[in-house]
């Protein structure tokens, strides 16, 4: 088991950022992660989605042989998914090691992280992600056209009331893709293109005891502007009132949304045949600083993970487009949702 919470360092305070450094790993704090998902298009207009994510989970604060390479100290996760819009067809995959020799592990001065033959990686201003897994493959070349944003105080973005129940995050919120792609249902690659989105969080301490999960939306408009947004739900149904989102104008100034400024209402719902969740399926997000209203729906109505042979965690993570109005002008929209808690409770982890 994970030492407790309280034993490791706690995201309280301004962080000193230092880039490249701070793309690396930050092991004195129990939980992180790296996270991709993309919405891409093929030369012949065929649409797909994906997520790339790599998790390192503290252990214990120090390994018990530090000489030995196989000496637990950090146990490293990751998860593989790609939509195939035209199919209807969602599939994913999942890995978990410990950390060793040609296995799994995160360089703490930059970006490079890799578990088995999946892969992130950080050279100048070009991230590359590589992963294979049974007939599912990827490999994509990422630039950022906005600088990093950070959320919440300067990248302190609170999840719940109690000190340290919090993570330093920021993201890349517009990032070019260009690479290629092969699905199962497929005998050849794809060469795609399109547009990602990459989170960086760390911390020891997130969730409490009464909060069942989280909803998170980021968003590409046409008009270029990027929109985050997380909801904390509780235990008895409401939200916590340190949830927010952040917006980025197509020049990539971030401004922070309160939970005040914002408003999603869910229309229809999906039930998965997998694991009886019961999820949101359609929402009507409003923004009122800005006057942005938007209808977003699943691009694949199944795009859930059952994640027993890694973090065992069951949730929601899936491409989506919307349509609406931002400024009184018509926008589209596309990009990703995630959603926890729906098909049972993490109070009290991460």
């Amino acid at each position: 088991m994970p030492a407790l919470s309280q034993d490791w360092r706690q995201a309280v305070g301004p962080w000193k950022w230092a880039f490249p450094r701070d793309h690396g790993s930050h092991p004195e704090f129990r939980t992180e992660w790296w996270y991709f998902t993309g919405n891409l298009l093929s030369a012949s207009g065929e649409r797909f989605g994906y997520q790339l994510t790599f998790f390192r989970q503290g252990v214990a604060q120090k390994a018990g042989d530090p000489a030995n390479p196989w000496s637990i100290r950090d146990v490293y996760l990751a998860h593989f998914t790609l939509t195939d819009v035209s199919r209807n067809k969602f599939w994913y995959a999942e890995r978990l090691s410990r950390k060793g020799p040609g296995l799994a592990d995160a360089s703490e001065q930059g970006m490079d992280v890799r578990l088995l033959n999946w892969s992130a990686k950080m050279q100048g201003n070009v991230i590359s992600l590589s992963a294979r897994h049974q007939g599912m493959e990827l490999a994509l070349r990422l630039t950022a056209r906005k600088p990093i944003v950070f959320h919440g105080d300067k990248g302190l973005s609170q999840k719940g009331p109690a000190e340290g129940q919090a993570s330093y995050y920021f993201s890349y919120t517009d990032l070019d893709v260009r690479g290629h792609i092969k699905t199962p249902a497929s005998d050849k690659a794809f060469d795609v293109q399109g547009t990602s989105w990459f989170d960086h969080e760390f911390g020891s301490n997130q969730l409490a005891s009464n909060q069942v999960g989280w909803d998170w939306f980021s968003l590409h408009l046409s008009d270029g502007h990027d929109l985050m947004i997380y909801f904390m739900r509780r235990t008895d149904g409401s939200v916590e009132p340190t949830s927010s989102g952040t917006l980025v104008t197509p020049t990539g100034t971030a401004r922070y949304l309160s939970l005040s400024d914002i408003n999603v209402e869910v229309l229809d719902r999906w039930k998965s045949p997998k694991s009886g969740g019961e999820y949101p399926a359609r929402w009507r997000i409003k923004v009122r600083p800005e006057n942005i209203e938007l209808v977003v729906s699943p691009l694949v109505a199944a795009q859930e993970l059952v994640t027993e042979g890694s973090t065992r965690i069951t949730y929601w993570e899936g491409a989506v487009y919307g349509a609406g109005r931002a400024a009184g002008r018509e926008v589209t929209c596309e990009g990703y949702v995630e959603m926890t808690g729906y098909a049972g409770s993490l109070a009290g982890t991460f």
